[in-house]
């Protein structure tokens, strides 16, 4: 483990989840990690307005809402949002890992895919990994967000995976087999390919 401290003390992120037990658990881990300034908003359509007039350094959005899902907020992000936050770091929570559903939310330009039960120890890692990360943007017709084009066999050195399954019977039939996290992380994780 690295000794390495991790300020999060000025950092400002924005919370989106039309859950308010689901957004408080959000807001009391992002508070642990000492994050003094949260935005948090109840419906992506209230983030989208947020974002019209300020910006955030990280945004936290949960995969499904009403009216707006997490899918089409972060396609909105990446596409029509102003340009002082279209490349905002975007981490898409979801209940159901699905394979499916973590290409829509890899394809729609998220930085990072985490599957519920969410950690806390999880979710620090992949903050991490934004803040050390250097992949750049792709910005085409068919497709905004963070580079795809390499791909990454599991974890930066040193961090552990997660653990293989997650899903418990109270959220619904999941569509398509469950994948755990290390799976989604080597679809979303850089590495060298040849061109």
């Amino acid at each position: 483990m690295s000794t390495d401290k991790i300020n999060l003390a000025q950092t400002s992120v924005m919370l989106v989840d039309d859950q308010p037990a689901s957004l408080e658990l959000l807001a009391s881990v992002v508070q642990g990690f000492g994050v003094k300034e949260q935005v948090k908003c109840t419906s992506a359509r209230a983030a989208v307005e947020a974002l019209q007039r300020r910006q955030v350094d990280l945004i936290l959005v949960d995969c499904i809402m009403p009216e707006m899902d997490g899918y089409d907020f972060v396609r909105w992000l990446r596409r029509e949002a102003p340009n002082a936050v279209r490349y905002t770091p975007a981490i898409l929570i979801l209940g159901h890992a699905a394979k499916s559903r973590v290409e829509g939310g890899r394809d729609a330009g998220a930085s990072f895919i985490l599957a519920k039960p969410l950690t806390p120890g999880v979710l620090l890692k992949r903050i991490q990994w934004l803040g050390t990360e250097e992949r750049a943007f792709v910005d085409s017709d068919v497709y905004i967000g963070p580079d795809r084009r390499v791909r990454c066999y599991g974890p930066p050195p040193g961090q552990d995976g997660r653990r293989d399954g997650d899903l418990t019977g109270d959220l619904g039939e999941p569509v398509g087999g469950n994948m755990d996290q290390s799976e989604i992380d080597m679809m979303m994780k850089p590495a060298r390919v040849s061109l």
